[in-house]
């Protein structure tokens, strides 16, 4: 059932079916998820993000002081425009994730994972000291995601003018920022339109109309993006998922945690790294977050966890997880398949094949610098 205190869904037809976790607000697919996939990709559909949640920041300060505490700059950007932040803990640890956008001069909006804005909001009040800022948590506004603008993809639907869109020209790297792998192969990005929630369910809504969660994850995964409730944990330094490419600013300074940030650019290597895996389809048994990833076969290594799965309309099973950076980049994998326990038998596993396609790579730092030697003679 639906959080009592998360907004209803825009439609809940026969043949939609809630989600879980997360994202247990709103409709994982509506009956036929792999059509909702194809009307999602052909812009002719948008997904219901009411378990997203939304954060205004506005005064005087709010762009310089969000700029001193994230990761990304705020202060001086174009009115209208989009970006990815983090905040990160002193030793560098991923706390939380927003998207942003500058609404005018003197105000923000962030948009959040289901269930986060209440840590970053508890920081923030924490951080406000004097700075001339307000924090206004906006549950009167609503989320919907798509490949485009949704009043460009619903033309007919007759949606009010969006209060903010959020978009970014992924996976270009973005100014200061700096790519930790290749690109994926066919990406679609995402764009998120920012409503106001009381006029939405009036709306003539249609199930052609909206695609379900599975939708929204399997492109996501296929974009190798990092989301805050899937992908970090209580260990997780930007570099590991490749947020350095979009989400910080690796020259501007001045927040809590850059000196791991820089230390690990310059000098090291991330302790695990983010990876897509092609799974095998054969089987008929969909991969879940936390299942095992393990190197050589079911009793080999236990080398990290998935993080997100999802069927992708054309690449088939996919998911992400997060590895031990040591595994060799063309290592084949085994990926746990919990199958739940039922009155006659106990919970049982099954293991699929895995392939790797490489998000995050060590970085080569080129040849460092001699160092003196100690007790060496000048010149000998």
């Amino acid at each position: 059932m639906p959080d009592p205190s998360s907004p209803l869904p825009l439609l809940l037809s026969t043949g939609a079916v809630l989600g879980d976790g997360p994202d247990a607000a709103v409709p994982v697919h509506y009956g036929a998820p792999l059509r909702e996939q194809r009307r999602l990709l052909d812009h002719r559909s948008v997904v219901d993000l009411g378990q997203f949640e939304v954060l205004e920041i506005r005064g005087a300060d709010a762009r310089s002081w969000m700029t001193t505490i994230s990761t990304q700059v705020l202060a001086g950007t174009p009115v209208g425009s989009s970006s990815s932040l983090a905040v990160l803990s002193p030793q560098g640890r991923v706390e939380h994730l927003a998207s942003a956008v500058v609404l005018d001069e003197d105000a923000l909006l962030l948009v959040l994972d289901a269930g986060r804005r209440a840590g970053l909001r508890t920081y923030l009040e924490m951080m406000r000291f004097a700075a001339r800022v307000e924090l206004i948590d906006r549950d009167d506004l609503r989320v919907l995601g798509a490949l485009a603008p949704a009043a460009e993809v619903l033309p007919e639907l007759g949606l009010p003018d969006p209060v903010a869109v959020w978009s970014e020209a992924w996976p270009q790297v973005a100014p200061g920022g700096v790519a930790y792998g290749p690109d994926p192969e066919d990406p679609v990005g995402a764009v998120l339109t920012v409503l106001e929630s009381e006029f939405l369910p009036g709306l003539p809504w249609r199930a052609e109309h909206l695609a379900g969660m599975s939708s929204w994850e399997a492109l996501r995964i296929a974009d190798h993006r990092a989301r805050a409730t899937r992908e970090v944990d209580e260990r997780t330094i930007p570099h590991e998922l490749d947020l350095l490419r979009t989400t910080v600013h690796t020259t501007k300074g001045c927040y809590r945690g850059q000196e791991t940030v820089a230390k690990v650019l310059n000098l090291g290597q991330p302790p695990r790294r983010l990876v897509m895996l092609h799974l095998d389809g054969s089987r008929d048994v969909p991969a879940a977050p936390g299942g095992e990833v393990r190197l050589g076969g079911s009793d080999g290594k236990l080398v990290g966890t998935v993080t997100s799965a999802a069927l992708h309309a054309d690449l088939g099973p996919i998911a992400l997880a997060v590895v031990r950076r040591a595994v060799p980049l063309d290592a084949a994998l085994s990926v746990q398949v919990v199958i739940g326990a039922s009155d006659d038998q106990d919970e049982a596993s099954i293991w699929l094949d895995a392939s790797q396609e490489p998000i995050v790579v060590q970085r080569d730092h080129g040849e460092r610098p001699a160092t003196a030697k100690l007790g060496a003679t000048p010149g000998r």
